[in-house]
């Protein structure tokens, strides 16, 4: 019992001391925590003391690099680094390295003598390298597929590769890419395949988070229009030809055939008409004619035929009306021409009969 109340005074003590300390830590800021940049330029790191303090180191990668007293200049161990006092008094320093390589990447730490301890800040160094296309201008036919790579050497981290055509972004699910570790750099190919249709600048650019803009590579692709396809159009041609002169040829026929059903037409009423007019005209003939005098005598017969005769010495026959009259001077001069011509050809005088026509 008498040792356990012993050491409560040392376990107060104690106590009060830890709180002591964490309360003059807390007076001891390192901002910012974590900086990435770019290889080649600079980083900055500012280190705030609430209270009095002696000297300040600087370490990079645990190499001292800085020594900053509470008075006067800081000596560095190379003219990359440096110190500076910022703010009023003594309370803030600023701490610069200049001209990053890859080797600075690590722990950045500030310590400052007395119950202030330590901080630490965490560096990171990135670092661009080429991009290319491979080929220079190339010249292709329309509507060829076109296949580009393009290649980013010596970048950490694995650059980020994208493509345009024309200043339009192209999709990444149009394009791959392969990152292949080289040391302490990576190397990475994209591949990018596509249709020429017109001329077209094609655009790789690789990126990655501390470059303000990305390093890019152009080509220029020319496309030369594909010549025309005349075996296709003659096709057409001689398509087209053939069904015009199949329709010109059945269109001839038709017209042929119905020429001849019109001339067959022509020549039958043609014929129907002449023989038709024959008819007639031997109707008409046959009308006009007389039929044969049964009843005419020669010079000298004065009888007749059993079949004309009648009582009053008149007779028909098939509508014939017949009569006799004796040749007198009167009916000779009455008949003029053909009293003469038969005086003429018989020599004497004779008896005319007249027949009339019923």
């Amino acid at each position: 019992m008498i040792v356990f109340h012993n050491i409560w005074p040392y376990l107060l003590s104690h106590c009060l001391l830890l709180c002591a300390t964490e309360a003059v830590i807390d007076q001891f800021q390192l901002e910012p925590a974590n900086v990435t940049q770019l290889q080649g330029s600079a980083a900055q790191f500012n280190a705030t003391v609430q209270g009095p303090w002696s000297f300040m180191t600087w370490t990079v990668s645990g190499l001292l690099v800085v020594t900053v007293p509470s008075e006067g200049n800081a000596t560095s161990t190379s003219s990359r680094f440096s110190a500076l006092r910022c703010g009023n008094g003594s309370s803030c320093v600023e701490f610069a390295i200049y001209n990053l390589t890859r080797q600075d990447s690590g722990s950045v730490t500030c310590s400052v003598q007395g119950v202030y301890g330590t901080k630490t800040a965490q560096l990171n160094v990135q670092e661009s390298g080429s991009v290319s296309i491979l080929g220079s201008g190339r010249t292709v036919k329309q509507d060829e597929q076109v296949e580009l790579q393009c290649e980013a050497a010596g970048w950490f981290p694995p650059a980020t590769i994208s493509w345009t055509l024309n200043g339009y972004t192209v999709n990444s699910s149009l394009f791959n890419t392969t990152d292949v570790a080289d040391g302490d750099t990576y190397n990475s190919t994209s591949v990018h395949t596509f249709l020429a249709v017109h001329n077209t600048t094609v655009t790789c650019l690789a990126s990655i988070d501390t470059l303000q803009k990305p390093v890019s590579s152009s080509v220029q692709l020319v496309v030369v229009p594909k010549p025309t396809d005349w075996t296709v159009l003659i096709a057409v041609v001689v398509s087209f030809s053939s069904f015009a002169l199949l329709v010109l040829l059945i269109i001839g026929v038709i017209f042929c055939y119905k020429r001849r059903k019109e001339k067959e037409a022509t020549y039958q009423e043609e014929m129907m008409r002449q023989r038709t007019h024959s008819q007639l005209s031997n109707r008409s003939t046959s009308q006009t004619q007389g039929q044969v005098n049964q009843v005419f005598t020669i010079d000298g017969q004065t009888s007749l035929p059993s079949s004309v005769r009648s009582d009053s010495g008149f007779s028909q026959n098939n509508g014939l009306a017949l009569y006799e009259q004796p040749a007198s001077e009167n009916s000779l001069a009455g008949n003029g021409y053909n009293a003469a011509y038969n005086n003429f050809e018989l020599g004497f005088p004779k008896k005319h009969r007249h027949v009339t026509i019923v």
